[in-house]
């Protein structure tokens, strides 16, 4: 790999710990410091999805490869075709690289990129849920987004594909939260190349925008959320929108782009309350919304990360170890948009329950 001796020394820092660099610490091209270091380096990860099962904390990410396709705004880019799960037995310890847990291959209705996953447990199942394009055409060639579930075992894989997406599935980013009633809930959906802005009327249409609505002045388009079935493979009803709202109770609007949801929803829950967050996508925050409920509206309160490297990110947040973590990933290896690399850091609370901002670079 053409960046092994830089991969080699940031294995032995992340080893070793931020002070390991001194003088000579890593910086990104305007000469400001991580605030932390990835992962791993032998690929390159992103989309972190962190779960803690049987005590180990796993890592579900998206698989990062280099295809030679230009940047553009549908994310062609982001060529991923396979899955490869991390895992490691405490937050700073050594990070195991699994095989290949799941290819597009192996996938009956998939055709290509296989974007940002998730995973649950249930009954001694592990379930992954992943997006990627069927094998229709639209306008510029390329399938629909749906989204599939496998299954295995072991939280490692191999994982074994359903024949078919979920019925009732669209666009990209599944998140699987289940409740403390043991009722699980998907969260899903992403605009511009997402497709999410393609299903305004409830219908896919093949010919639509390739951003957004382009109505500044009305509510944002909303991410999605669904009562999953009981057997973990199917929607238990119609999908709803997951209202984002201002302090005065009014939908964000779609002009608003540093507070609207653009793609990445990740649900979880703290002192009885449930915190939506996601990602404004082309202003790069990472935000947090909290509601009463899993279905919502859940109000905006503010970023929880600023702007990394890179274009934007995408994250998870857990508890381990009575701390609270958040999984994200930025361009330090590769420096490009579509080869990039999970970190996480630790994320504080206030006494209210506020989340304070996290800067990605030291002061």
């Amino acid at each position: 790999m053409a960046h092994s001796r830089l991969l080699t020394s940031l294995a032995l820092a992340a080893l070793c710990g931020s002070a390991a660099y001194g003088a000579d610490e890593p910086r990104d091209p305007e000469g400001r410091r991580y605030r932390a270091q990835p992962l791993v380096t032998e690929i390159y990860t992103a989309d972190p999805s962190a779960h803690v099962f049987d005590g180990k904390i796993y890592v579900y990410a998206s698989h990062d490869i280099d295809a030679g396709i230009p940047d553009d705004d549908l994310g062609n880019q982001y060529a991923m075709r396979d899955y490869r799960i991390l895992r490691m037995d405490r937050i700073g310890g050594p990070v195991t690289i699994g095989p290949v847990a799941l290819d597009v291959k192996d996938v009956p209705w998939a055709s290509q990129q296989m974007w940002a996953p998730d995973a649950a447990y249930k009954n001694g199942t592990y379930y992954l849920y992943f997006p990627a394009r069927d094998r229709t055409k639209d306008k510029n060639g390329l399938g629909a987004f749906k989204i599939g579930v496998a299954t295995s075992k072991s939280p490692m894989g191999p994982l074994k594909a359903e024949p078919q997406p979920i019925a009732g599935s669209f666009s990209m980013d599944p998140a699987v939260f289940t409740d403390t009633d043991g009722t699980s809930y998907m969260y899903f959906g992403g605009i511009w190349g997402g497709q999410l802005q393609r299903y305004k009327n409830g219908v896919y249409d093949p010919n639509g925008s390739d951003t957004d609505l382009m109505q500044d002045d009305q509510a944002a388009i909303s991410g999605k959320v669904v009562r999953m079935g009981s057997d973990m493979k199917s929607f238990a009803e119609p999908v709803r929108d997951a209202v984002i709202v201002d302090e005065k109770g009014q939908p964000i609007k779609g002009g608003d782009h540093d507070r609207r949801f653009f793609e990445a929803a990740w649900m979880f829950k703290r002192d009885g309350k449930y915190y939506y967050t996601y990602s404004t996508g082309d202003t790069h925050f990472l935000n947090y919304a909290i509601g009463d409920n899993p279905y919502g509206p859940f109000t905006y309160k503010g970023h929880i990360l600023k702007p990394v490297q890179g274009w934007t990110t995408h994250h998870s947040i857990i508890e381990w170890d009575g701390k609270w973590w958040l999984f994200y990933a930025d361009t330090q290896l590769s420096g490009k948009n579509h080869l990039r690399n999970v970190k996480v850091t630790e994320l504080i609370f206030a006494p209210d329950g506020s989340i304070p901002t996290i800067d990605p670079f030291k002061p």
